[in-house]
């Protein structure tokens, strides 16, 4: 976990000044929660949101625009640092809080009415247990968890630059033992100051995403498939609007991305 800790104090300064975030344009009022998030997210205004694995606070900073009281946690202490400088340069009052998720409890006190997360943060865990009963811990009752996140389905095929069509190169049932990658650069940025860097993730079965939040005491509300995503996953893919990308003739082929609403009942 500390490599990935390292990798995202590197990419949290990089993507700050990238094109594919924007800041400039968030500063000049643009939204950045997904139109997926927009259309499925409840009212928002003084609800007390948690927003975890929060990188440099853009989304938190635009679930407040929408009349959150907003907190956001990542464990890099240089996303913590921009987004609390961003908080104040856009003059959005927002709280950051640099923590582990799962150290998160010693460090904030709850509860929330909404517990919020998306856009590739599952891979990075390596605990869904301990992840599934800290939401529900800072749950109030009759609060509600929500997440978008890339399908773990789509993981499980080669992503690599030769890639011309899917096939098969990774495990979807994946034993705790982590996925070591090396990439240069990254999603969002070429900046050479990413270096070449080692990353370790897990991805996590749809049926495990379930279980751990039922085993929690939530009840799922609604499960949602999309055969869209927001970066370009695997190089024969196209562009499809603005910031969506399809396989190719728009084929539906696979689930690329997912939606998931659950409540703590009681």
């Amino acid at each position: 976990m500390m490599s990935n800790r390292e990798l995202w104090d590197k990419l949290a300064k990089a993507h700050y000044k990238s094109e594919f975030y924007d800041v400039e344009g968030f500063l000049k009022g643009n939204q950045t929660l997904d139109p997926i998030e927009i259309e499925e997210l409840p009212n928002l205004t003084r609800k007390k949101v948690l927003h975890l694995m929060c990188h440099f606070g853009l989304d938190t900073l635009s679930l407040a625009r929408l009349g959150a009281n907003a907190t956001g946690v990542d464990f890099s202490s240089q996303a913590i640092e921009l987004a609390r400088e961003l908080s104040e340069i856009a003059k959005i009052d927002a709280t950051f809080v640099c923590s582990n998720i799962y150290e998160l409890p010693e460090k904030l006190d709850g509860p929330f009415d909404i517990v919020f997360t998306s856009g590739g943060v599952l891979v990075w865990l390596p605990d869904l247990e301990k992840w599934a009963r800290i939401i529900s811990d800072f749950l109030k009752p009759e609060g509600i968890f929500y997440i978008r996140d890339f399908h773990p389905f789509a993981s499980i095929f080669d992503d690599e630059d030769s890639a011309t069509d899917l096939q098969v190169k990774y495990p979807y049932f994946q034993d705790r033992e982590p996925l070591k990658f090396e990439f240069e650069g990254s999603y969002a940025s070429g900046d050479p100051s990413i270096g070449i860097n080692p990353s370790y993730e897990w991805n996590h079965p749809i049926s495990e995403i379930f279980n751990v939040l039922i085993d929690a005491g939530l009840t799922i509300e609604f499960f949602h498939e999309f055969p869209i995503t927001r970066f370009k996953a695997f190089p024969f893919m196209v562009e499809k609007g603005l910031g969506s990308w399809v396989l190719p003739e728009n084929k539906d082929l696979i689930p690329l991305m997912f939606s998931l609403k659950a409540t703590k009942h009681g």
